[in-house]
């Protein structure tokens, strides 16, 4: 089956229905394809207890609220039932369960070959997701240990962990909310932090820390550090008491750098301090049972939860010139590829948050093709 199309639309999560809402505000048509059988299919398959780290207030896509009555920090099922109203509410129906081969350059504009079909299009928009394939390293001896072992995407809730002794892999937001559902379900928890980290508190003074983090953005990076260490201190303390080492980077230099957000603190230092989780090294080798840090000492466990976090899908392939082209770490598109079409939205990692940042960038990407459309001569 074919279909022509002004845009098509790769992904039906928050960004490529945020790209999608924009484009029909502005009166331009669009098609979503989606490799899931659902919208949102990201969030519908992480952990129960999963709450968005940023407030309420600053996580909407474009033109349409949270509903009433919604705490400041919404749950997963809340978050997915957001997603599932902006959809209805803006009449976005994807093209489900159609997973995309490839997207080549055509004269003019593209062509993208799915498992159902193909579309010709004037424009394409990747909206894969930036969280969207599990990242599970290997350690030595890993084949021998003979507890549980999986990945933080397969990981629902602690009960199923009660009473035993469990290794969370991974100092990041999953990391440390998982590490408190195993303990609130009666589990025995540790973490392997491998190296220096950043920790900022989801509040200071009871505003939310990405409200001033959306200030502080303004400035240049380790000035925006500088200025906030004094009250991410005074909160969180000296880390390296509890066993961590201090990043380096301050948390906005550090993202900049490293693309990596900082743990935002939502009760994970607080049980650490109280003894609750124990804090250890990088991982050196694995055994049946044992586990061996980089500082020698070893520990029995049951199982182990790697919540060492995701990569951009890398299935989703761009064509030019005969070669390859994985987009699973996209730049931003250049002058030449915005005029040829191609536009990316949702891979941006940002201090002011993820959910924020798309929605800006999704009414840019859709500012961009109707400016195109509306002025074809200014891509000649």
């Amino acid at each position: 089956m074919e279909h022509r199309v002004d845009t098509l639309v790769i992904g039906a999560g928050p960004a490529g229905l945020a790209v999608a809402a924009c484009l029909k505000k502005r009166g331009a048509s669009c098609i979503i394809v989606e490799r899931a059988a659902e919208i949102g299919s990201s969030w519908r398959h992480h952990y129960d207890r999963l709450h968005l780290h940023s407030d309420r207030d600053r996580s909407t896509l474009p033109y349409l609220s949270f509903p009433a009555g919604t705490p400041r920090y919404p749950s997963r099922e809340q978050v997915i039932e957001y997603l599932e109203l902006y959809a209805r509410h803006f009449g976005l129906v994807a093209h489900f369960n159609e997973e995309v081969g490839a997207v080549r350059p055509d004269n003019p504009g593209w062509t993208t070959t799915t498992t159902a079909s193909v579309y010709h299009s004037q424009r394409v928009v990747v909206a894969t997701g930036y969280n969207a394939v599990p990242y599970l390293p290997r350690w030595r001896g890993q084949e021998h240990f003979g507890g549980r072992m999986l990945h933080s995407s397969e990981y629902r809730s602690g009960e199923s962990f009660r009473g035993q002794s469990v290794l969370v892999v991974g100092f990041g937001n999953s990391g440390g909310e998982i590490a408190i559902d195993l303990h609130e379900h009666g589990a025995r928890v540790a973490m392997a932090v491998r190296g220096p980290v950043n920790i900022v508190p989801r509040e200071i003074f009871g505003i939310p820390v990405l409200a001033i983090s959306i200030v502080l953005s303004r400035l240049p990076a380790r000035l925006a550090d500088a200025l906030a260490a004094p009250l991410v201190r005074l909160i969180i303390g000296d880390i390296t008491r509890l066993g961590f080492r201090k990043h380096p980077m301050g948390p906005f230099t550090q993202i900049k750098a490293t693309r990596r957000i900082p743990l935002l603190d939502i009760g994970t230092v607080k049980l650490i301090r109280e003894g609750h989780i124990e804090v250890l090294g990088d991982i050196r080798e694995m055994g049946e049972t044992q586990v061996t840090f980089d500082d020698g000492r070893s520990r029995d466990f049951d199982a182990i939860v790697a919540a060492t976090g995701f990569r951009p899908r890398s299935d989703c392939f761009l064509a030019q010139q005969g070669d390859i082209l994985d987009v699973e770490q996209p730049q931003p598109p250049s002058d030449e590829e915005k005029k040829s079409g191609l536009h990316y939205c949702g891979f941006i990692v940002s201090a002011t948050g993820m959910l924020r940042e798309i929605g800006i960038e999704a009414q840019r990407v859709a500012d961009e093709i109707t400016r195109i459309e509306h002025h074809p001569r200014e891509t000649r």
